[in-house]
C-alpha cells in the first residue's frame, strides 16, 4: 500500500487555469492535467531560479520528492507543448498563503487580498494602477500556515 502524499506548499495560484494550442477547438483535444504542487515547482526552479534543495525547503518537501515532481512537471509541459495537446492546471495536496500584501508604487499604500481572488486592478486608496506584490510578502505564509492550517485536497474535475 502506498504512502498518503504529504502536503507541498504552493504560494500562488495561477490566472490561467487552462492553456490550449491557438485555432483548435478544445473539445477536439486530449488534455494533460498539471497539479497545484508541479506548477510551484516549474515556478520555483525554472522561473525563480533557485536550486532543488532550496526550492524543495520552500514546498516543505524533500529534494527527492522535488526532482521527482519537476521532472513529471517537465515531462507534462512537454508533451503538451510538442504533441499539441491542452494543459489544464489544477488539483493536488497542497497549502495555500492565507493572504497577499500589495503596494501601490505612486502613493506607497499598502493593503492585503485573500488569496485567490486574483490581482487587484488598481490602487483601493489612490486608483493608480502602478501596483506590485510586496516584497516582504513574497513567500510568506498567514496564521497556521495557510487558509485553514491544513492541507487541502485540490480537486481534478472529471473529463468527459
Amino acid at each position: 500500500m502506498a504512502r498518503p502524499q504529504n502536503c507541498r506548499r504552493v504560494n500562488f495560484m495561477p490566472e490561467c487555469s487552462f492553456f490550449k494550442p491557438r485555432g483548435i477547438p478544445l473539445s477536439s483535444l486530449a488534455v494533460i492535467v498539471l497539479t497545484l504542487d508541479e506548477l510551484e515547482a516549474v515556478r520555483l526552479a525554472d522561473l525563480e531560479g533557485l536550486y532543488q534543495e532550496k526550492a524543495a525547503e520552500a514546498m516543505k518537501i524533500s529534494r527527492q520528492t522535488f526532482g521527482r515532481i519537476l521532472d513529471s512537471a517537465h515531462r507534462k509541459i512537454g508533451e503538451a507543448l510538442v504533441m499539441g495537446k491542452a494543459l489544464q492546471i489544477e488539483g493536488g495536496e497542497v497549502k495555500m498563503a492565507a493572504k497577499r500584501t500589495f503596494a501601490c508604487g505612486d502613493c506607497e499604500h499598502s493593503w492585503e487580498v485573500p488569496f485567490g481572488t486574483g490581482r487587484p486592478q488598481a490602487c483601493p486608496k489612490c486608483s493608480s494602477r502602478n501596483i506590485q506584490r510586496s516584497d516582504s510578502n513574497r513567500g510568506g505564509w498567514g496564521q497556521g500556515g495557510g487558509r485553514s492550517g491544513r492541507c487541502r485536497r485540490q480537486r481534478q474535475k472529471q473529463s468527459t
